[in-house]
């Protein structure tokens, strides 16, 4: 081929022509949407989903009512008093000693209010040998971790003078401390370690610094581009710091592979002898496409997310769909213009120790992926057989998965001293550290029917067998509010102390609080709200599940006009995603081989993960096979026979998806060094299915059903053709081709 003026249609392909004619334009357009969307971000500010927009149910109608009286609840604190060993009991002069001794020392650092001593509110154990000391912290709750510091040292003075006795502190604004010491900076080293990770493996794989420095500053401007957008949508619908991290991992991820998958086309081309502005025109319209269409697919995949119901999973749907988008408009339009631009000094800075890469004829061939595409494609039933029988085997752990929200102790170990105050705490008094909370709101908090109905809801609460109590009750006249605080029996075992919430929802509030009219009495809690968010994310499975894998479905169908496409596409990726529930069950709820990534069995997988990997892994494995099918898909163009042209699509694609591969389970493996075992399982369930997907799946699995199929990869039957064509960005290659032809002689419909 020439490298004559050859026209040829599409988005992506007219995109990037008219970017790399009007280069400074398109540069200087790009500077001015990221400049402009960070200053209307800062200029409107970022508004946060509230607890009461959290979830829907009770927990909801709990918070609102909270929210709508204007009550604050201040943070809670308890002090656990212990005897070591036997002996000395909660009635003996030592042990009242030591009892007020901390009531002294916390009131004497005029940080907390409300202190009560367990002799007056009866919160000392059964055995007689632990006893807790309560108070709340002055101020707001969200900041009582900063004012915290006195009350936990003045704690420890009074410990310090009797060492017969365990003293511990534990509550929201100690715990939230500890955290942030502890972790506080684990998210932020996360994510910014993930960027020079991200750039070393590019610097590997281009050998030349500019070409590794274009892919991650295309993503950090998009991610910027993304973060000020998020500002100004928020005002619509609410964000969070969760939904921000989750965008960062997403938009370096695509951000990344959309620029290495255009940039090493771009080179591929040039090293083939074609001139700039040709190599250009060719990646636009082959690599620029692929783009497009993966990129749309992933957004569809995010916009499941907004079909949850959940204020934070909408949060992370719509964030990480802006910026794909963003990321994906920037790459088929900046960066053929900066390529545009710099020329042959893409190629500036290059590490001598890694050699310039050419091979013959421009083309960029795995060795390693020609020998397994060699054997493959000699026995694609075996191979078939082999890879789905192992991804199956993988997969099988995940039938028995176990969803819920993680207990401290589940959370973070034994690695905290404050974990073995929870389960000291809650073993002598089991629910205490996280009781239910029921929220009564009344038209008069102190008619005679309201307090009498209370009292009875606490005494059945104990006779119900749901509670050993202490049952404690909080009026807030003014606003006609009562705070009822139930420890639940379980303590910190869900199962348990879900059955105990079931008994006060379905039993004692009817019985008691529920025969006063005009009285609401929604129970949350920590137990609750798990309970609250596993039922309503139930119901959200079905619908999201069905909307992401239709749509992929149609966005395939219509993208490369085939039926058996369409479909393989679904069920390769559903393997993925299969396969890597299979190994966060094995891991982390079964405990196999959970040292080896530091991570421990913890007989569940918290609550939000598995849908949350659905979307994202559906999302993500697009990218790798729209680009792999487009380059067969190609080839196929061109002439080569369905074998011929898969050899060449995977093997040609081997170099750019192992990179892009790489750099994604590297980011996501950061995430599985944190010591939030809900992180591990996190990062180590992305990393794990990226890793699948790039290679069993990519290099295995896929060529082998395609050369199954054969020609049938192209079928689409004669009552769809009437479906929109969106499978007109052809090459240059192609369109100055002639048209390829079947063994008939007749035009090939691919």
């Amino acid at each position: 081929m020439g490298n004559g003026d050859i026209r040829v249609r599409g988005l992506a392909a007219r995109a990037g022509g008219w970017s790399a004619r009007h280069r400074w334009a398109a540069v200087g357009i790009w500077v001015l949407f990221v400049a402009l969307a960070m200053g209307l971000g800062s200029a409107a500010g970022r508004v946060d989903v509230k607890d009461s927009d959290q979830l829907k149910g009770e927990t909801h109608t709990a918070a609102r009512i909270v929210e709508d009286a204007g009550i604050d609840e201040p943070a809670s604190e308890t002090v656990l008093l212990q005897a070591r060993g036997g002996g000395l009991k909660a009635t003996d002069p030592e042990f009242r000693d030591a009892v007020d001794a901390v009531v002294r020392a916390v009131e004497g650092t005029g940080r907390v209010t409300e202190v009560t001593s367990p002799y007056e509110t009866k919160t000392i154990s059964k055995d007689g040998r632990s006893a807790l000391v309560q108070f709340d912290m002055r101020g707001e709750s969200d900041t009582a971790g900063e004012r915290i510091e006195p009350v936990l040292e003045a704690v420890e003075g009074v410990q310090q003078d009797h060492e017969s006795l365990r003293i511990e502190e534990i509550g929201g604004a100690s715990m939230m401390k500890t955290f942030d010491d502890a972790f506080g900076d684990d998210f932020e080293k996360a994510e910014y370690s993930a960027v020079p990770v991200a750039l070393g493996i590019l610097l590997i794989a281009f050998g030349a610094l500019v070409a590794a420095l274009l892919p991650v500053l295309l993503a950090i401007t998009a991610i910027m581009a993304t973060m000020g957008l998020m500002g100004v949508v928020s005002h619509v619908m609410p964000m969070s710091d969760t939904a921000n991290s989750v965008m960062l991992l997403v938009g370096l991820a695509v951000g990344v592979d959309y620029c290495l998958f255009y940039l090493r086309r771009e080179r591929e081309e040039r090293e083939a002898g074609r001139d700039a502005q040709t190599a250009l025109r060719i990646a636009a319209a082959t690599s620029g496409r692929a783009i497009v269409v993966s990129g749309v697919t992933v957004c569809v995949a995010m916009a499941g997310m907004l079909f949850t119901g959940l204020a934070e999973f909408e949060a992370m749907g719509l964030a990480s769909l802006m910026v794909v988008a963003v990321a994906m408009v920037g790459s088929v339009t900046v960066l053929p213009a900066l390529l545009s631009l710099l020329g042959e000094r893409v190629e500036k800075g290059r590490l001598p120790f890694l050699g310039r890469r050419r091979r013959s004829g421009g083309r960029q061939e795995s060795r390693f992926w020609t020998a397994v595409l060699r054997r493959v494609l000699a026995k694609p039933v075996v191979a078939v057989v082999v890879a789905a029988g192992a991804l199956l085997a993988i997969s099988a752990p995940a039938l028995g998965m176990k969803t819920q929200q993680l207990t401290l102790d589940q959370e973070f170990g034994d690695s905290l001293p404050i974990v073995q105050t929870y389960n000291r705490l809650n073993d002598a008094f089991p629910g205490g550290s996280e009781p239910a909370e029921v929220i009564v709101k009344a038209r008069d908090i102190n008619a005679p029917e309201v307090k009498s109905a209370l009292a009875d809801f606490r005494d059945r609460a104990i006779s119900s067998g749901a509670s050993r109590g202490p049952v404690e009750i909080k009026l807030h006249d003014a606003q006609n509010v009562a705070f009822v605080y139930v420890p639940l029996v379980g303590g910190s075992d869900q199962d348990k102390a879900g059955a105990s919430l079931d008994t006060l929802r379905d039993e004692v509030r009817p019985a008691t609080l529920g025969k006063v009219d005009g009285v609401e009495a929604p129970i949350t809690g920590q137990v609750a709200g798990s309970k609250d968010f596993n039922d309503q994310l139930a119901g959200a499975v079905v619908p999201v599940f069905a909307f992401v894998v239709v749509f992929a479905f149609v966005l395939m169908l219509l993208s490369f006009r085939s039926l058996t496409i369409a479909i393989t596409s679904i069920v390769l990726n559903l393997l993925s995603v299969g396969a890597a529930y299979g190994i966060l069950v094995a891991v982390f709820q079964h405990g196999w081989g959970a040292s080896l990534v530091g991570a421990e069995g913890v007989g569940a997988i918290i609550t939000w993960l598995p849908l949350f990997l659905f979307v994202i892994l559906f999302g993500l494995s697009m990218d790798y096979h729209v680009f792999v099918v487009s380059r067969i898909r190609e080839a196929r163009l061109r002439g080569l026979a369905t074998k011929d042209a898969i050899r060449h699509g995977v093997v040609t694609t081997a170099g750019v998806v192992t990179s892009a591969a790489v750099i994604m389970v590297a980011v996501f493996a950061i995430f599985g060094t944190l010591s939030m075992q809900s992180m591990k399982q996190m990062g180590v369930g992305l990393a794990a299915a990226v890793l699948i997907d790039a290679t069993i799946i990519r290099g295995v699995l896929l060529p082998a059903v395609m050369a199954l199929l054969g020609e049938r990869n192209w079928y689409l039957p004669k009552w769809l053709h009437r479906l929109p064509d969106l499978t007109h960005d052809e090459t240059p290659q192609a369109v100055a081709a002639p048209a390829a032809r079947d063994d008939e002689g007749e035009p090939l419909k691919v």
